[in-house]
């Protein structure tokens, strides 16, 4: 081999090392910077009682403000909470405003697409609540076949609502709030939200208009594996970590402590 070959197959091999260290160094970076979670913001829609929702003196409380609290103790990272509205939860966490959502959102495929999820942290189904003096009498297809129903548009309930109660006619509002009042006011004849949403509302003076009609059976497809807590696409570790907390929480008894203050079921679901 000549000398100018010799030259020139040590500068490839010199640039393969400096290659091979600076990726090394580039993904051990990375590593180590994914594992310093030390503060993380949370998107939240604040007006999701009982899940969260704020007081009339502006604080931002329910069971999900709870268990985000406990989750981040267990984590030992600092929790900084960012009422969100509903339609910008998704983009807002894409383009980095916060880092995670805890907003009562359905692991569904449909969302898998553009952000990750951790495990569940709760899943019940969904709900049918009608006026007192309503004719309905069934919460089902059939019988609520003509009806006028609200839902919550880029909700899985509204997509529930959309998809399978075909024989009713279906009316999306931008908040829960929204359709409660055409439901007490008289301009709808039924709504379909998470039983429990429904439930707290029922309990209050707004919701003595009305009634919880039933239940009716998750679709998996549609309302997917339950709520999780939902991270960008590289932020998986994220996630990760909120699921072990999640572990954490329901086998120190953490986890019920908060949900026996809201309800008296388990909201973990099966």
């Amino acid at each position: 081999m000549t000398p100018a070959k010799n030259l020139q197959r040590g500068i490839q091999m010199g640039f393969m090392r400096f290659a091979t260290v600076a990726t090394l160094a580039l993904l051990a970076s990375t590593q180590v910077q994914a594992k310093e979670w030390t503060k993380v913001r949370i998107g939240t829609e604040a007006s999701y009682p009982p899940f969260a929702y704020t007081t009339a003196d502006g604080k931002l409380i329910g069971f999900e403000i709870e268990l985000g609290n406990a989750l981040c103790a267990e984590l030992k990272v600092e929790c900084e909470w960012m009422p969100v509205d509903w339609d910008g939860l998704i983009p807002g966490l894409v383009a980095g405003k916060y880092d995670t959502i805890m907003a009562s959102m359905s692991i569904t495929p449909e969302r898998k697409q553009r952000i990750q999820f951790s495990e569940k942290y709760y899943q019940t189904p969904p709900g049918v609540a009608v006026p007192n003096d309503s004719k309905i009498t069934e919460a089902s297809i059939e019988g609520m076949s003509g009806a006028l129903v609200g839902a919550q548009v880029g909700a899985t309930h509204a997509v529930f609502a959309e998809d399978i109660l075909t024989k009713s006619e279906v009316s999306l509002y931008p908040t829960a709030d929204e359709y409660k009042l055409d439901l007490e006011s008289g301009r709808l004849d039924a709504a379909v939200d998470d039983v429990v949403v429904l439930s707290d509302w029922l309990k209050s003076e707004e919701g003595n208009c009305c009634k919880l009609l039933g239940t009716m059976s998750p679709i998996p497809e549609i309302h997917g594996e339950g709520v999780g807590v939902g991270v960008r696409k590289n932020d998986q570790d994220l996630a990760d970590l909120f699921s072990k907390a999640v572990i954490a929480l329901r086998e120190n008894g953490k986890y019920k402590e908060i949900n026996d203050k809201y309800f008296d079921f388990d909201a973990y679901g099966e």
